[in-house]
């Protein structure tokens, strides 16, 4: 089984270490890096529409690039999906666990393990970045990150895909003939089942979470994810697994 998250906005300060694993496009991310050296400070705040100081906070990160304190990626995201897996709770075992079967996408990185070494960064995979490969991260990107994906699965091995779409359409989900299953979550408000964002996303940590310390393998478990109160309800006409509260 393979898992796949989106990566997070907020990044932490504070959970640097020295010991982790490499990533795997650093030819790539090496060109980014020299590519968002050359904007300035207004540069960065049009193309990622940011307020003055995370503008010059990101600049700054990127001009410091290689001389930054580094972390395990899974430690260092730290938006509402990382709030619900929790990931600084987990035993040796768990983190193996998510070493082996958890990715996660990144505009910057490409696909990352738990354990890779990352730099402090911002840079989300629908930024319109123009670049040698095209106008924008996908085409940056092309077929590298599904080449990376595909080369890890073994035959007939499930992807739980609990990434955004923004994130999960840079992998081209469609030409892997590989199982795919997508948990869906939604509550019901004013009489009707919708998915709200902000509790959808803590929910997916949670699955997240709920994947790795029961260290589930065959889909047919997670039917028995409770957490947050939500509830499996069925199996969509899309394939999806609804859970709903």
């Amino acid at each position: 089984m393979k898992i796949i998250i989106s990566p997070a906005k907020k990044i932490a300060t504070d959970n640097f270490v020295k010991e982790g694993t490499s990533i795997p496009f650093l030819k790539e991310t090496k060109y980014l890096v020299e590519e968002l050296q050359t904007y300035s400070v207004d540069e960065i705040k049009s193309l990622m529409k940011l307020s003055d100081n995370l503008a010059q906070l990101n600049w700054q990160r990127f001009q410091d690039w290689n001389t930054n304190d580094v972390g395990q990626a899974l430690l260092m995201f730290q938006g509402d999906v990382y709030q619900g897996l929790r990931a600084e709770t987990f035993s040796k075992d768990d983190f193996d666990f998510a070493q082996e079967n958890l990715r996660i996408l990144s505009g910057f990185y490409g696909l990352l393990k738990p354990k890779d070494l990352i730099f402090p960064y911002r840079l989300e995979m629908g930024t319109k970045l123009k670049t040698s490969k095209g106008k924008n991260l996908y085409e940056f990107w092309g077929e590298k990150l599904y080449q990376s994906l595909k080369a890890e699965l073994l035959e007939g091995e499930e992807i739980i895909n609990l990434a955004s779409q923004e994130y999960s359409k840079a992998i081209h989900l469609k030409k892997i003939s590989n199982p795919i299953i997508t948990p869906v979550f939604k509550d019901y408000k004013n009489g009707k089942l919708k998915v709200i964002s902000f509790f959808a996303k803590k929910a997916r940590g949670e699955m997240v979470n709920f994947i790795i310390t029961n260290k589930i393998k065959k889909v047919q478990e997670l039917k028995a994810f409770t957490n947050l109160g939500y509830q499996f309800s069925q199996v969509t006409e899309e394939g999806e697994l609804l859970f709903s509260r």
